[in-house]
């Protein structure tokens, strides 16, 4: 790849001070079909990228390559080997291909995995009582000519989008307890249905 800065220089030698194709090839050591393409091109940047990586010496290895790549990502982080270490291991297997060859295929096999994987399913609609949102928030409030923050405790029910709304001095179990039964924790009476309790 040819950057921006090479490609001017060639066109201004070539064009405004009028060098031969063999001279600037020879001074900034490029190759003279190089220095053509550029010269006879409106391009700003070559960039060549291989669309097919050839692996002969991998292609039968590919089977017990893709299990020990299985294996390592199912082990726990602390336990996974290194890619050399795969490498080492197929060697030890009896192949005789390079590492550049194992480290490709491990990426592109790692890409198809994190692709497959990346599927999930969300539910958009929810059974009563199946699930709800939590969250404190502080907020200022005057009590009394008084200002006074207060945290504020904000549930919101998944299956209705009801929204309950509760303040407390502090940050303590008492909401959590309301969760749970479903009564005030004061009064100990059940909350009224469809209420927003304050």
């Amino acid at each position: 790849m040819k950057g921006v800065d090479t490609i001017a220089r060639v066109r201004r030698e070539y064009l405004v001070r009028g060098r031969s194709i063999r001279e600037i090839a020879r001074e900034l050591h490029l190759s003279r079909n190089t220095v053509r393409k550029i010269v006879r091109s409106g391009e700003t940047a070559f960039v060549y990228e291989r669309t097919v990586q050839p692996q002969p010496k991998l292609g039968s290895w590919r089977a017990e390559l893709d299990r020990l790549l299985a294996a390592n990502a199912a082990r726990s982080s602390r336990e996974r080997l290194t890619l050399i270490r795969i490498f080492e291991e197929l060697r030890g297997l009896g192949y005789a291909g390079g590492y550049d060859a194992v480290r490709r295929y491990a990426a592109s096999w790692r890409r198809e995995q994190s692709a497959a994987t990346a599927a999930a399913f969300v539910p958009l609609s929810f059974a009563p009582g199946e699930a709800y949102q939590f969250d404190w928030s502080h907020e200022i409030v005057l009590i009394n000519g008084t200002t006074v923050t207060v945290k504020v405790a904000h549930v919101r029910l998944c299956h209705s989008r009801m929204l309950f709304v509760r303040a407390y001095p502090r940050e303590s179990q008492e909401w959590c307890s309301t969760l749970t039964t479903g009564r005030s924790p004061s009064s100990r009476v059940p909350a009224p249905a469809g209420s927003t309790t304050t």
